[in-house]
């Protein structure tokens, strides 16, 4: 049976990798719940944003209606005061 043997420089270096490696690791965890955090925020602000486009086209709506009823009824004025000339 033969043993495998590793140095003491070998070793070190193999800890070095994988204390690099657990670094890293713990870097893009921490990347990642910082861009799902982002990710959450940006959600919510577009489910606002969405709301006040919603609300803005139900008021332009609204006023375009208005608009077209105050159109309406200056023409008839005009018309019934054609009529009177």
């Amino acid at each position: 049976m033969s043993t495998a043997t590793i140095s003491v420089d070998e070793f070190q270096a193999l800890e070095q990798k994988v204390l690099r490696a657990v670094e890293i690791i713990k870097q893009e965890r921490e990347a990642r719940a910082k861009a799902e955090a982002e990710i959450a925020s940006l959600k919510e602000q577009l489910e606002f944003q969405t709301l006040v486009a919603q609300e803005a086209q139900t008021a332009v709506a609204t006023l375009s209606k208005d608009r077209e009823t105050v159109k309406q009824r200056v023409e008839k004025m005009l018309q019934q005061m054609d009529e009177l000339i």
